[in-house]
This record gives structure tokens, sequence and C-alpha cells, in this order.
């Protein structure tokens, strides 16, 4: 955990006085319909390109995707990215060509294999030397929707692997719960180190990047904090970027960041000029409840 969350009544002060915060309106992000795929580009992404926003710190991609029922994305490849998919609603079930090598070699399948993710559920791939997977929503009526994200490792041709975790949504209405956590072994990490995932911080996903990711459902009226740069997890301490999201559900959710910025559902914000430590202040002020995520990057 992260933050902490309380009503609005209870006074807390942001001390992001000298953080610059760009809003990113959802209207301005890069669109695409295709019928099975509805997305929105935060980054430049596929045919949509704007020089202005190709990355913010190691964040790379931020893609917010809804795809019908009986579809979805066939066998692609990925290499060198860290990409992770949080799913706000709707099932989606991915299978990996490391999945299929190891059914033949070993038998029976692990969740980290094969799964069919759901509400609260973070699958998180390692691109590294190259893997190639399909995502597919085998749901008869059930649009799935969800965040793909991808971060820039802190060096290349890591071995591909696969984490699949559950973050529990009682606690995000508590508060901010750290999802994704830099690996602890760092950017030397031994074999031994790799292959044993453990994160800087207890219970979240490991990064190859010096990078952190957090959650909240923060009902109205309410504020959550997140600790820039978490507790002393971050190598990178000055100049922190760190990029807040705010999902387009249709419930009325909307919030003000750092006592200056507003979003709606669909925008986002780049805060800049921030350092570890600080605390940045999320307060949900419309009629439903803001289901907030903050990307935290060196």
């Amino acid at each position: 955990m992260t933050s902490t969350a309380s009503k609005a009544a209870k006074p807390i002060m942001s001390t992001l006085s000298n953080a610059n915060i760009i809003l990113r309106p959802s209207a301005t992000r890069g669109h695409a319909n295709h019928g099975w795929l509805n997305t929105y580009h935060t980054f430049s992404f596929a045919s949509y390109f704007d020089p202005q926003f190709e990355s913010f710190g190691a964040l790379r991609v931020l893609n917010e995707d809804r795809v019908a029922p009986r579809s979805g994305f066939p066998t692609h490849p990925h290499r060198d990215a860290e990409i992770f998919s949080y799913i706000i609603s709707g099932q989606l079930t991915h299978r990996d060509s490391m999945m299929t090598s190891k059914a033949k070699s070993n038998g029976p399948l692990s969740p980290d294999d094969y799964y069919v993710m759901k509400r609260g559920d973070v699958q998180f791939t390692t691109g590294g030397s190259g893997i190639a997977h399909a995502e597919q929503n085998e749901h008869d009526k059930e649009t799935v929707h969800f965040l793909q994200i991808w971060a820039l490792p802190w060096k290349k041709g890591l071995v591909p692997r696969y984490h699949t975790r559950s973050f529990d949504e009682g606690a995000k209405r508590k508060g901010f719960v750290t999802i994704l956590s830099p690996l602890k072994g760092g950017i030397d990490a031994s074999p031994e180190e790799e292959k044993a995932a453990v994160p800087l911080v207890e219970g979240t996903i490991p990064i190859h990047a010096d990078f952190l990711m957090g959650a909240s459902i923060i009902p109205p009226e309410s504020k959550a904090t997140w600790k820039i740069g978490g507790d002393n997890t971050v190598r990178a301490k000055n100049d922190r970027k760190v990029y807040v999201h705010l999902p387009i559900k249709g419930i009325g959710a909307k919030i003000r960041i750092a006592d200056q910025q507003e979003l709606a559902e669909g925008d986002g914000a780049f805060v800049k000029n921030v350092t570890a430590g600080q605390i940045l202040v999320v307060e949900s002020i419309g009629t439903g409840e803001a289901e907030v995520l903050v990307l935290d990057s060196n």
C-alpha cells in the first residue's frame, strides 16, 4: 500500500505547489474504431502519430481498449517492452508461444501460462528477446474494457516472462494499491534474481524499469494520496514523471489532482517537476466513484 484515502472533509494538503501539470483531454487522444476494437491512444501507436506524445519517461503506450465478444488480437510478436493489461470489466484470454511449447514438453499449465483475466486482474509481459501472444475476448456477449500499457525496460534482450496477479477491490477503495514496482535485483540482476522475480514492494508485480504503478477506486467526496517514488523504492529521486489516468466508465466520475487540475472520464494528466517523497492528492469530485491509475516513472 502506497497511500491513504479519506473523506474530502479531512484536510490533506498537497505538497506539489511547484509541479507542472498538463492536461491530456480524452478528446485529443488518438482514436480508432475497427468494429471489433474501439481504442484510444494516449501516445503515438499504430496509425496514430503525434510527435508531442511519443513517451513520458519510461511510459511508452497507454491504450484504453474495448474488444467486442468473440474477437480479439491474433497472435503477434513483442520484444524489448514491459507490457501490462489492467482489466476494468469483462474478460480477456491470453495465449502465447511460451505456453504452446511448455504444454508440449511439460504438461499442465499454470495461470502464468494461460489465463482468463477478469476485473481486478493485471497481466504483465516482459517481451525481452522476443515472444508472441494472442489476447482474445472469448465471451459470447460481454465486451472487455481494459488498459494496455507499455514501459521501456532498463535494458534490452531480457528473458521473456509473464506474471499474473489479482488486486483486491476493497483495498483500492481504502487508497492507492501499488501494482508494479522495480525488480529487486535492479538493472544488474543475476540470472537467479531474474528467475526469483522478487519485486521491491511485496505483493506487486516486478518490472524491469525505475517505475511504479498504482490504482485506487475513490468514492465521491473522498481523497486518496500517492507518495511519489514510493517508500524509497526508486533510484531516480528527482524529476519524476507521473501520469494520472481516469478511464471512461460512463458513471460520472471526475477528479481533481494536486488541488489544481480537474479530469473527466478519459482524461489524463502529465505531472512534471516532482520529486520522490512528495504527495500527490487525488480528490473524487464527480457523482460516480473514480477508478484512478498512477504511472510513476524516472
